[in-house]
């Protein structure tokens, strides 16, 4: 990579990860306040408010990455224009599509960087950051394995393999012991969801232990007096944004294999697999904004525009997931369309500009 091209490139990486320095103390905040109502409530302290909004970052950085790369093309191409060295570069010959491709070389390194926080980073933190925060919350220890979750609720113990969203629990089993700590009852059920409040179970089969005999009896259905609550289960819920490409692929395979909608998560998929990109287009379109007015518009007015730009492309992607979700559009279209109407826009006032 020759010199010019890493200026460029430098300007781009070092505008945004400066930008993303800003923005999330500022969200860390907004986080925290939401969660001061809920301080010294059932136990739940300033600390775990703190851990739980800097294990939530993460998510919030990857989700951030795009509109920073933006925000950071512009300040940091930007401060180049102010003091004419991009006008330098022109009249030495460099031409617009070098300027173009130097920069998006740094939307690469973002790109790299925003992938390893998406998918590495943010998916276990996040989870870790809602276990410990239920668990501050509702005072019950849980634990999830790759035996599925476990909870302790009185004096039972309880193996849940499945929990899928609204609280639809499959394969459970109970184990309730006596004051001796032996076990006296195992309870095994396929299915169990809430209703009017109360848990139902399904298809059970249930083993009354003695010191010499095991009697075993089947239920179609039967009510479970459980403390475990949805809010709780909701930690091992599998929710879209905290799951890495692979998870989603995987559960996306599942889901239709039982015949289950699985719209949000195709949607979240696909606009995992399109955040590179997106990432990547960020500093092509900031050269057309930089171009013409440069040396006369000042950082703020940048900024500015970078932020109104952000919020452009903010609005039209969820207005295109929702329309995915509501009309049956393709995800893929979904994610890739606002993507590819920032890039044509671009692309066209840059034509005009050249």
């Amino acid at each position: 990579m020759k010199i010019i091209d890493r200026y460029l490139a430098g300007a781009v990486v070092w505008g945004s990860l400066v930008t993303l320095a800003v923005l999330l103390p500022l969200i860390a905040f907004f986080l925290l306040a939401d969660e001061m109502d809920l301080v010294k409530d059932q136990g739940y302290r300033l600390t775990d408010a703190l851990i739980y909004v800097s294990l939530a970052l993460p998510r919030f950085a990857y989700q951030l990455f795009p509109i920073a790369t933006l925000i950071g093309a512009l300040v940091g191409l930007g401060s180049l224009a102010s003091r004419s060295e991009l006008v330098a570069m022109r009249a030495a010959g460099v031409s617009i599509a070098r300027i173009v491709a130097a920069s998006m070389l740094g939307g690469l390194v973002l790109a790299a960087i925003a992938m390893a926080v998406g998918e590495g980073i943010a998916p276990i933190a996040e989870q870790e950051g809602m276990r410990l925060r239920t668990e501050a919350l509702s005072g019950q220890a849980t634990l999830t394995s790759p035996q599925g979750f476990w909870a302790r609720d009185g004096d039972a113990f309880v193996n849940i393999r499945e929990i899928l969203p609204g609280a639809e629990l499959r394969d459970i089993t109970i184990f309730e012991v006596n004051e001796g700590r032996e076990l006296t009852l195992a309870t095994s059920a396929a299915r169990g969801r809430q209703v009017d409040g109360a848990w139902v179970l399904e298809d059970i089969a249930r083993s009354r232990i003695s010191p010499d005999r095991v009697e075993v009896e089947r239920l179609d259905r039967a009510a479970w007096h459980s403390g475990l609550s949805p809010s709780l289960l909701e930690v091992v819920v599998v929710q879209p944004q905290m799951l890495p490409i692979w998870g989603l692929h995987r559960y996306i395979r599942y889901m239709k294999a039982n015949q289950q909608d699985a719209g949000p998560y195709e949607v979240a998929f696909w606009a995992k697999l399109v955040q590179p990109l997106l990432i990547l287009a960020m500093p092509f379109v900031s050269i057309p904004l930089l171009l013409g007015s440069s040396r006369t518009t000042g950082t703020g007015a940048r900024i500015f525009m970078g932020i109104v730009g952000g919020i452009v492309l903010y609005l039209v992607s969820r207005t295109f997931s929702y329309l995915s979700l509501l009309y049956g559009l393709s995800p893929v279209l979904a994610a890739l369309t606002p993507p590819l109407l920032f890039v044509a826009v671009a692309l066209w006032v840059l034509r005009r500009v050249g």
